[in-house]
């Protein structure tokens, strides 16, 4: 694993260890912290603020029956992601694991135009996560955003404008950000993507394909 340069917002973080993320945006945040130490220690420094202040809550009375319904809901979620480490030798960290896996080739990858390929994950319906394969030296099609994207790289790198992400690294994108990232040359990039809204591709094949590819 290369350094890691480009890591998530403290408010990303704050919304992940409060549980108000949707899954989909919660299971890019998981795979980045099991890659990332530094992310993974401010995690674990934001829980305890939060067990902290719920220790100094007055305590209030609950229905009958809330502790079997937390359980149950608790037993049909995912594993904990972080507290595990992917399989040795796969580019996907433990989180990515429980939903695709550990081998690449066995993902449902579906071509989406220029080489590029993706694999849309199965998540709650308020945001969606896909993997991307993006051939070496190929452009994503340009586009803005209707809200924000996140994006982990697993392999490879990609380069937006004058900034480099490569593996465990995260790019934020939301409303203010149009740009067209590039896969670097010399291998293959995949990556972990999730949106809370549709892309706004600024050509039209894109835009009359979207409907199809879910993005």
């Amino acid at each position: 694993m290369n350094e890691i340069k480009h890591h998530l917002t403290d408010e990303m973080l704050v919304a992940y260890a409060a549980g108000t993320l949707p899954e989909a945006f919660s299971l890019v945040v998981a795979a980045h912290v099991s890659l990332c130490d530094e992310c993974r220690a401010q995690l674990e420094g934001f829980e305890a603020v939060g067990g902290s202040v719920l220790d100094g809550t007055e305590e209030v009375a609950v229905s009958s029956g809330s502790l079997e319904a937390t359980l149950k809901l608790i037993a049909g979620g995912p594993k904990d992601p972080i507290r595990t480490r992917a399989v040795k030798g796969s580019v996907f960290p433990a989180p990515l694991q429980e939903y695709v896996g550990a081998d690449p080739e066995k993902v449902r990858w579906r071509p989406i135009g220029r080489g590029v390929k993706q694999a849309v994950i199965r998540t709650s319906r308020d945001a969606s996560v896909r993997l991307l394969h993006i051939p070496s030296g190929c452009a994503m099609p340009d586009h803005g955003h209707g809200g924000t994207e996140l994006t982990l790289v697993l392999h490879g790198a990609f380069r937006d404008g004058t900034d480099r992400f490569g593996p465990g690294d995260v790019e934020v994108a939301d409303q203010h950000v149009d740009h067209s990232p590039v896969a670097e040359e010399g291998a293959d990039c995949i990556c972990l993507a999730a949106t809370d809204a549709p892309l706004k591709f600024n050509s039209l094949i894109p835009r009359i394909a979207q409907p199809f590819l879910r993005i």
